[in-house]
Parts: structure tokens; sequence; C-alpha cells
């Protein structure tokens, strides 16, 4: 508990122009644990004299009793008389008011009222949204810690021009992966295999900075030690990333690799949408625009159109030929769509044995996403219409999914 000896701990801030009947009444304050407020001068440690508005008040805990004391000081020489102590005999009191005024040029900075231009000007929405200075960075920001050469600042220019890369390049993933794995489609196509190839090695090279930047601990403090940064990295997204970043499609694109492994790769991509709730946790700060929300919503919602279109023809396309008795289904609607646009099925009795022909890969899609489009909005035209169990299975759950 304070005793009466708590007057005394600052008592090297008192000089001989401290009046002696205040600091009496600061010393009963203490000695009857009570709450006073005092003008008083006292000394900085360069023994220049201040005048300070001091408030005490006692902290008491759970049982009522005094553990401490809590005292603030404002700094109040600006509105006092100037001070003419042994530095300033001699002054005149116009010099003595001058030195007054510099020594508490921090009082008038907070006094004085903010710029009306600081008031009025606002960034646009867009701005905020989409710039890369520090209006959208944490606030901790404001002082950079001290990192190795080969650390990066997470919150860097360059870091956050790098993360919209990979933002992109995670949509184009979200995109071209389903795509790909429910059509089946073979890259041959020599420019659509380089640029995949293009964006595995930015993966990869995603992998080798994410091993060098910086990240936010659990107290919000910046963790740049570059044992701690592996360690959690590997802990992590580490094995996510390296999936993601295997270059399927090159495997893919070889003739001689066999069917049941050129399958298992493809579906293996699938692990790259996981990507995705590393973009999730990015889009949190800008949840607060409308606009932002907005077309967010428009993107998740083609998103996940395209997903169920190609989720619809992979159902469609297992079930339109019965592996059993090698005969299709005539109430399929892969069967009825081909009909309709002129490009039926044919079997080949000279050559494969097997069912050819039907509508093309891009007609497949849009009446795919046509049809997911309608479902989804709970408009439905029936001009494309499931018929088998999996269909019609597939298709309420797809109207559940609308109507919320």
């Amino acid at each position: 508990q304070p005793t009466a000896s708590t007057c005394h701990s600052f008592h090297f801030m008192y000089g001989e122009l401290t009046d002696k009947k205040t600091i009496e009444k600061v010393r009963q304050t203490f000695d009857n644990y009570e709450s006073n407020c005092f003008e008083i001068l006292l000394y900085k440690k360069n023994r220049t004299p201040v005048w300070f508005y001091m408030q005490i008040a006692p902290i008491r805990n759970e049982h009522e009793k005094v553990v401490l004391f809590l005292c603030t000081f404002k700094d109040i020489t600006l509105f006092k008389q100037p001070i003419e102590d042994d530095s300033t005999k001699g002054w005149t009191k116009f010099a003595r008011l001058t030195r007054a005024l510099t020594n508490s040029r921090s009082v008038l900075q907070q006094l004085t009222p903010m710029n009306k231009a600081e008031v009025v000007h606002k960034h646009s929405r867009l701005a905020e949204v989409l710039q890369l200075g520090s209006d959208i960075l944490p606030q901790y920001k404001q002082e950079a810690p001290k990192t190795p050469p080969h650390i990066i600042l997470h919150y860097c220019a360059f870091k956050t021009t790098w993360d919209w890369v990979i933002l992109i390049l995670t949509f184009y993933t979200a995109i071209m992966v389903p795509y790909n794995v429910s059509f089946k489609t073979k890259q041959n196509n020599i420019a659509w295999l380089v640029l995949d190839s293009v964006v595995d090695v930015i993966f990869l090279v995603d992998i080798v900075l994410n091993f060098h930047t910086t990240f936010v601990g659990p107290g919000g403090e910046v963790i740049s030690d570059p044992k701690l940064i592996r360690m959690n990295y590997l802990k992590t997204w580490f094995v996510i990333d390296l999936l993601s970043c295997l270059p399927y499609d090159i495997i893919n694109a070889f003739e001689n690799v066999d069917e049941g492994i050129s399958s298992l790769f493809s579906s293996l991509k699938v692990v790259r949408l996981l990507r995705l709730g590393r973009v999730a946790r990015k889009l949190d700060h800008y949840l607060e625009y409308g606009a932002a929300v907005l077309v967010l919503l428009v993107c998740v919602f083609g998103l996940v159109a395209h997903w169920l279109a190609c989720i619809w023809y992979s159902i469609g396309d297992y079930e339109v030929i019965d592996e059993v008795t090698n005969t299709i289904k005539t109430d399929s609607w892969l069967y009825q769509l081909a009909l309709s646009i002129g490009t039926p099925y044919r079997y080949n009795t000279t050559g494969s044995g097997q069912w050819e022909g039907g509508p093309s890969k891009d007609s497949l899609y849009i009446s795919s996403l046509y049809f997911t489009m309608t479902s989804l909005t709970t408009i439905g035209f029936g001009n494309i219409a499931p018929t088998t169990d999996g269909e019609k299975i597939f298709s309420v759950a797809m109207m559940m999914v609308g109507c919320k």
C-alpha cells in the first residue's frame, strides 16, 4: 500500500520557484489517499521551469485499498505569465514571452484546428480499393521493422503488386482447371501449354517468395526472423502451394501417357482451387466498399455457375453411353442437344466400335453454362432439361443453392 513517501517520488522536479504551499497540498493529497488537481511549477531535467496542470487519482483494489496513484501532467505554460528564472533575469517581458511560446510549440500544434483542405479532402472509393499505397496498409507500417536483406516486408509495394498478380492467376486457374478436368482436354495446343507452364513457374516463384516474406504474429507484431517465417509457411500453405504448381499439363501433353494416369493428374489439378482460401483472406479489407462487394458477388456467382456447368456436363457425359451394353441413352440431355443442333451421335462400326460425333466442346460448355445460369436464377426455360436420376438430383441441388 502507498505510504506518505509517495509524494517524494518526483521531488527532483521541484525547484526554487515551486510554491511551498502547493507542495504541502500535494503531500496531504497523497497522505489522505484523495483525488485532487493543482497548478504547479516543476522543472525539467535541464532545469527549465514548466507550468503543469497536475491531476492525482488513487487506484483501489477489490478490497477498497489504495494500491497506487495515477498522476497526469498537462503543460499549461502557454496560459501562464512568462517565468522569470536565473536564465532569464534581465530579459524583457516580450523576450520571456517569446521563449515560453517557443518551448510550448507542441501545445500550439495541439490547439491549432485542422486545415480545411485536410477536413474536406477524401480519396475516392475506387482509388482506395485499387491503390497500393499506405492507406490500406496496417498501422504498424508507419515504423518499418529492420529486416535481413533477403526478407521482404509483406506490405511493401512489390509484394502488394505480386499478390495482385497471384490473385489474377488464381482466378484463371479456378476457371481453367474445372474445364480441363471435366471436358478432358489434352493440352496439345502449344500456346495454351506455354501459358499454363508460365503460370506454374509463377506459382513456384511465389513459394520461394513466401519463404522470405514477413507475416503478422498472434500479438500483431511483424515477424521477420527467417527461421520463424519458414516454419510458419511450412505449417500453413506450403503443401497446397506445392501441389498447385506441379506441371500437370505438361505430363498430360505426352501422347504415350496412360489414360488412367492422365485422369489422375487431371483430377489432382483441382487441388489448385484451394488457393482461393488465400484470396478470401486478402479480400477481407475490401468488403467495406459497396462497389467492391458488388463486383465480388458477380465474380463469385459467375465462378460458381462455371463450376456447376462443368459438373453438369460431367454427369451427362458419364451417363449418355451405357458402357456395359455399349448403347446410347436417348433420354440424356446430351443426346437431345445433339439432335436439336444437327450433330447426332453415330456408332463407328468399321473402326474403333465406339460412339462418335455429337456437339462440339464449345457448344457443350455454352449449353451447360446456360442451364446452370437458368437453374441458379430459378428461371428454367425447359429447353435443356434433366432426364436421368443423376441429372435430376443435381438440378434439385442447384435450385436449392439458387434459392439462397
